[in-house]
C-alpha cells in the first residue's frame, strides 16, 4: 500500500508542476479577420454564426474557455486551434489566391453540410455553436453565392 501511495503522491507532483507550462495561446488580434468578412461580404446572421463556431479555431484568435488554464487539456486545445489553423485561417485571407480561396469555400461547404464542422468536441463545451438547420442553409448559401462571384463555380440554374 505504500508504494500506491508513493505513485499518487509523485503524479500529483507531476501534475502540480505540469500547471506552471502550457502551450503558446493563439491570442492574435480579432481584427485580423476583417478583410475575410469584408472580401466575403457575409450577411450579418452568417457573420454571428462564423465568429461563434468558426474563428476561435479558423483565425489568429481564439476566446479560451476558462479549462484553457489546466494541464493537459491546454494542449489538447491547442493542438485543435493550430490544426483548424493549419486548414483554414481566416486571418490570412489575403494571402490566399483566388483559387486556394475558393478551394477554402468549397470545403466549408462541403465540412458544414456533411455536419463534420464544428467538431463535435467543440459543440459539447459551446452549445451556441450546434448550428440549426437554417443556419447551416445560410453558411451554405452565403459560401456557394461567394463562390460565384470569384468566377470559378458556375451560376446554380
Amino acid at each position: 500500500m505504500k508504494i500506491v501511495k508513493k505513485i499518487l503522491i509523485a503524479l500529483l507532483v507531476v501534475f502540480l508542476i505540469a500547471q506552471f507550462f502550457g502551450p503558446e495561446k493563439n491570442t492574435g488580434d480579432l481584427a485580423s479577420v476583417q478583410p475575410f468578412l469584408t472580401e466575403t461580404n457575409p450577411p450579418d446572421d452568417v457573420v454571428a454564426i462564423l465568429k461563434e463556431t468558426c474563428f476561435d479555431c479558423h483565425s489568429n484568435h481564439t476566446r479560451y474557455p476558462w479549462y484553457d488554464n489546466i494541464t493537459p487539456v491546454n494542449y489538447w486545445l491547442a493542438e485543435h486551434v493550430n490544426d483548424g489553423k493549419k486548414h483554414f485561417n481566416v486571418s490570412v485571407w489575403n494571402d490566399y489566391s483566388i483559387k486556394k480561396k475558393d478551394h477554402k469555400l468549397e470545403e466549408l461547404i462541403e465540412m458544414v453540410e456533411n455536419k463534420e464542422m464544428p467538431l463535435k468536441s467543440y459543440t459539447y463545451t459551446h452549445g451556441d455553436a450546434n448550428l440549426s438547420d437554417s443556419q447551416i442553409e445560410s453558411v451554405i448559401n452565403w459560401a456557394k453565392n461567394r463562390r460565384v462571384i470569384y468566377g470559378l463555380e458556375p451560376k446554380p440554374e
